[in-house]
């Protein structure tokens, strides 16, 4: 946190108040298009909701921090750890593993489902490196990055890290309900949702460091949540087109999540010596999502 400066923002009340209402009429425009799509595009419903439900555990997440803002270095890189070990078992077994079986029912061999989901991977990154080089944002130990942009004030550029990191994540819960059945793709959205609790919890603290106040660090890191759900839908529209964009999709979810963990959360999560606690949070996340895929299959 020491490459923030240390004087107190002070946004206006009606900012706030702006905040808020944004967050009730998202909720009230989420609720009607979910009732809109459910008897026309089930899936998309269900992407919809799984999203939804992500975002409600980011803003769950923030809620402690209206009333403590103590939180150990040791625990927030548990927390970063805990998040990249269910990522990196939501690729391995709700992306990857279903992505290949949906090519091998598509006609394709073993080799050449593997080169497909494989490609898939890697244009996820290669979307993802292109957005983080191209994006002005501010990580929140590492500082600004992407095309500086002098007007942009600091609020937005943690509004744009923290859309890349969870855009992936949307994808990923709106890919995996048309890509799986709907028991593996809740739990697919469950295992998420579980580790964004945290996740808000450490956004919120990141931008109270940063000099905004309490009720602003919390109210942005409620709204960063709304990214989920918008990639939810995006990523099952998308792959419902067509059964053979299937593989593809969830492929490039895989790839676009593995970025922002080795990218993002593993270099955040040992960057101040706290290696151990952040190991042993990726493996209990890895093993709850593993769990939570494998015994509700």
């Amino acid at each position: 946190m020491n490459t923030f400066s240390r004087h107190r923002i002070r946004p206006q009340a009606t900012s706030i108040s702006v905040w808020t209402l944004a967050v009730l009429v998202a909720c009230l425009g989420a609720h009607s298009l979910w009732q809109y799509l459910a008897p026309r595009a089930p899936h998309v419903a269900d992407a919809l909701a799984g999203g939804l439900l992500a975002a409600g555990a980011t803003a769950l997440g923030t809620v402690p921090v209206m009333f403590s803002q103590a939180l150990s270095e040791k625990v927030q890189d548990a927390m970063f750890g805990f998040g990249a070990g269910v990522m990196l078992a939501a690729c391995a077994f709700s992306l990857v593993a279903p992505g290949i079986d949906a090519a091998g029912e598509l006609g394709h061999g073993p080799w050449s489902a593997g080169l497909i989901v494989g490609g898939a991977v890697l244009l996820g990154a290669a979307v993802l490196l292109a957005m983080d080089r191209l994006l002005p944002h501010e990580h929140f130990i590492k500082g600004k990055e992407g095309i500086e942009v002098h007007r942009l004030r600091r609020t937005w550029l943690f509004v744009f890290a923290i859309a890349l990191h969870n855009l992936p994540e949307g994808l990923a819960i709106g890919v995996g309900y048309v890509g799986n059945d709907p028991v593996r793709g809740s739990a697919l959205a469950t295992g998420i949702a579980i580790q964004d609790v945290p996740e808000g919890l450490v956004v919120a603290l990141a931008l109270l460091s940063a000099g905004y106040r309490r009720s602003f660090a919390v109210a942005l890191g409620m709204l960063s949540g709304l990214v989920e759900p918008a990639g939810a839908v995006l990523g099952a529209v998308v792959v419902g087109w067509s059964a053979a964009l299937l593989p593809w999709g969830l492929g490039f979810a895989a790839g676009a999540m593995l970025f922002v963990i080795s990218h993002e959360i593993i270099p955040e999560s040992h960057r101040k010596g706290h290696e151990v606690y952040a190991t042993c949070g990726l493996m209990l996340g890895f093993v709850l999502m593993m769990l939570l895929d494998t015994a509700l299959a």
